[in-house]
Formats: structure tokens, sequence, C-alpha cells
């Protein structure tokens, strides 16, 4: 009761915690925060420039620029945490900004999680957010609050699918009844992709870009099917040979065949979360089809090569980079409710 209570004076909010791309929302207000996962800190250390503030778009400029005295650091690696402090530093300004300051209650955090990742690691991102403010931690799975801000019917007796690429980790899963009927996770995503591009310029024409050029590069003229009309780019980066800058031209063409390894992947989660559904769940996907979103659902064709793949149709959901982010607003509405059924800092795990 007095949590509740808490509640109506607090503002709860809901985090989809991306490897990528960090969406706050808050109740009855939407999303209001879009930022990287990016945080600048001193070399060496753990201390945040600007006094803590050199988070998220400040940082991301940092990116592959920073002299020897600075990182620039992506706190969380396929989906999970691999840097703690600077996780829970990264936090702790993207609530105060959404929060401010000088509040008597601390608020209610949902923070949504890739499915397969282990309970050593959901500790971690309940440990984390607790020390940056929150005041309780609720968990759900990234492709349940996928699902429900996809707007897909997943309470009700009938198979929803979502895909769910995102920059760290896919998640695939078939949903009905408001719970996860099977589901794959792979740590494979957007950050995949730009690694694909990054080897294929430097094996093809001796030239290194950085993680920024080469993700501009999938968004501009990478595909996942053949186009219509090829694309061409004009791409800058250092000579390994000569160690000088240069440019070149490339096509979607090659970049299509660089991405290759990182698309199949992705088509082979879907056909083995498809694989292992429930003959009746499987029929009602004829009808239903299948959801996808997140960042890696607007490579070009995607959803032309999921369609090849599995026979049915394939739709790429409404506003698809915040799928995530508006399901945990779903969560946040319906808190009292559903909090009973979510991974949250009542276990016990001191």
């Amino acid at each position: 009761m007095l949590d509740t209570l808490f509640g109506w004076f607090g503002m709860d909010m809901g985090i989809d915690l991306g490897t990528c791309t960090t969406l706050v929302c808050v109740r009855d207000k939407g999303i209001v925060l879009n930022e990287p996962s990016v945080v600048a800190v001193r070399k060496g250390t753990n201390i945040v420039l600007n006094n803590g503030e050199a988070v998220g778009l400040v940082a991301r400029e940092m990116l592959g620029k920073t002299p020897g005295s600075i990182s620039a650091i992506r706190p969380l690696k396929d989906g999970v945490i691999s840097d703690f402090e600077i996780t829970e530093a990264m936090l702790k300004y993207f609530i105060r900004k959404v929060y401010g300051r000088g509040r008597l209650v601390n608020p209610r955090v949902v923070i949504a999680v890739p499915s397969g990742i282990t309970a050593v690691e959901r500790r971690a991102v309940i440990d984390s957010a607790e020390r940056a403010g929150a005041r309780k931690v609720y968990l759900v799975d990234e492709p349940m609050a996928a699902g429900i801000g996809a707007g897909l019917p997943i309470t009700e007796p009938t198979a929803s699918m979502i895909v769910d690429i995102g920059g760290g980790t896919t998640e695939v899963a078939i949903m009905s009844l408001a719970d996860i009927a099977t589901a794959e996770s792979i740590r494979i995503g957007g950050d995949d992709m730009d690694e694909a591009v990054i080897n294929h310029l430097k094996k093809t024409y001796n030239l290194l870009i950085g993680e920024a050029r080469a993700e501009k590069v999938k968004i501009q003229i990478g595909s996942a099917s053949p186009l219509e009309e090829e694309l061409t780019m004009e791409i800058a980066g250092r000579d390994t040979i000569s160690g000088l800058p240069r440019k070149i031209v490339i096509t979607s063409e090659e970049i299509r065949e660089a991405l290759r390894d990182p698309v199949a992947t992705i088509i082979d989660a879907v056909t083995a979360t498809l694989e292992k559904a429930e003959p009746e769940l499987a029929a009602d996907l004829i009808d239903n089809g299948v959801h996808i979103c997140g960042g890696g659902s607007l490579l070009r064709g995607m959803d032309t090569v999921l369609a090849n793949a599995t026979g049915l149709k394939v739709q790429i959901a409404e506003d698809p980079l915040s799928c995530v982010a508006r399901g945990t607003s779903v969560y946040l509405e319906n808190l009292e409710l559903w909090k009973d059924t979510m991974d949250h800092n009542d276990y016990g795990w001191e």
C-alpha cells in the first residue's frame, strides 16, 4: 500500500537498455529520452567527464575521435552489462535527466532485458539500476515488451511472433496467452553488421574505417536482398599500407555480400524458433504472420529475406525503433497488476 502511495508521488519509468541506444519512457508521457548508450571517461579510470555529464549524445560524438587521455565506452555488449560501474553512471545520468533532482521519492523502474541472459546478468541489471537511484526495479523480457509495443494480441489464445533485431542481440519469440511459448536469443545484431562492413573494406581495399562510418554505410547502401536500383557511396578512411587517408567508391552489391553472414544467422534463429513451435501455434502464424522491429529491421530487404525463408508474411512494426520502450510503458501502466509476474529486486538476493 505504501509502495502504491509512493507511486502516485514518484515518476515511474520504463527503460529499453540497449547496446547501441537507451530509450526512457515515463507513465502517461511516452518516450522522453532517446540517447546512445555511450559514456566518456578519463582513460584508465571510471571518472565520467564534464562532471558526470559526458553521456549519451555528447559521448557518441567522441567515439573513435578521442585523444589518448579520454575513452568513449559503450558499457553494454551483446545486450548485457560488460562494465558495471560505467553502466551505473550512465543510468544515473539518464534517470536524473528525466526525473530531475530534489524529489522526495525515487522512481520505480521497468527495464527490458534480452530473454536469453543468465540470472547473474539479470542481477547485474537490477544492481546497477538500484545504485543509480531506482526505488524498485522490475525486469521484463525484450520480446514481450516488443510484442506489446508493436500492438500484437499477445494476451489472446493465438500465436504472435516478433523478431527484434537490436544492436547487440536478436530476440525471436512466439507468444500466446501473455507468455512466451518458444524463443531464441542470439548475440548477433546491428553491431555485427557494422563489423562485417569494416572487415570487408579492410580485406578488399586495405581501408580502415571506424564504427560510426561503417554504420553510415549500412544505413545508406546496405541491404539483405537485391535492390531494384543498386546504390553506390563514397567512403573515406585510412589506408592500412601507406597509413594515409584515402577515399574509395563502394557498391550496395558488395555490402550485401559482406552482410550475408549476420543476416543468415538471424534467418537461422527465426527458422529454429518456428521449428520448435507447437503445431497449433505454427498454424496460427499462417494468418498472423511475423512482425519485425529494432534497428536491424530497417535494413533494406530484411522483411523480404525472412518472408522467403519462412513462407510467412513479414511486416515491419510501426516505429520499429521504439517498440520495446513503448512496451515497457504499457507495463508501467499495469505495474500493480503484473508486477508479481516480473523479475524484480524482492528476490531475497542481497
